[in-house]
């Protein structure tokens, strides 16, 4: 979709996202089991977010690239 010309940008973000994403999640579950004495909201907020990400990953329509045909 955007080429290999912004790919290191790309993969910034998306390894930044992924670092930010695995802090606050065991910060938040830690956080999570000081407060409630179990694991049972973390997991709950887990399963909410995976859903969250499945449905706004729906409506993405993926194409097919057309490549140069050698002659």
């Amino acid at each position: 979709i955007f080429g290999t010309k912004y790919i290191g940008l790309l993969y910034g973000f998306v390894f930044l996202s992924h670092q930010v994403g695995s802090f606050l999640g065991a910060y938040l579950g830690g956080l999570f089991y000081d407060i409630y004495g179990n694991f049972d909201y973390a997991w709950y907020v887990s399963i909410a977010l995976s859903i969250f990400a499945g449905l706004i990953h729906l409506p993405i329509k993926e194409k097919a690239i057309e490549r140069a045909q050698p002659a």
